[in-house]
């Protein structure tokens, strides 16, 4: 396996910690607005207000599951980070390309083309 240079690891990790505040911003929001929707169905008379306002709740609950997602590859890559092992492709063992990483910090696998 081949290691990556510090540098590389500082950029990347920097890049990394702004995804991950990204996120947890846009969690943060989302978990509001699923309260404000919770309280607006307890007070709601209207069954289609009350409908409207569960198809929402659950649009929100597919985000909070994407972002927490997302999130917990951020968290996965930051690890790697200090463990040493960031930018190496866990199925084959190679260095990920650095423009993959650019693209997806968060990235664990090589992209292979046939």
């Amino acid at each position: 396996m081949t290691r990556r240079e510090d540098s590389d690891f500082d950029h990347f990790k920097a890049l990394l910690l702004e995804q991950k505040a990204r996120l947890e911003k846009e969690l943060e929001g989302v978990d509001e607005e699923t309260r404000e929707l919770d309280e607006a169905a307890d007070t709601a008379d209207d069954t289609g207000d009350v409908s409207v306002l569960d198809a929402q709740n659950a649009v929100d609950q597919t985000q909070i599951r994407r972002i927490r997602a997302e999130l917990d590859e951020v968290e996965a890559a930051l690890k790697r980070i200090e463990e040493g092992t960031y930018g190496i492709c866990e199925k084959t063992g190679k260095p990920i390309p650095v423009e993959r990483l650019e693209a997806n910090p968060a990235a664990r696998t090589l992209v292979e083309t046939e």
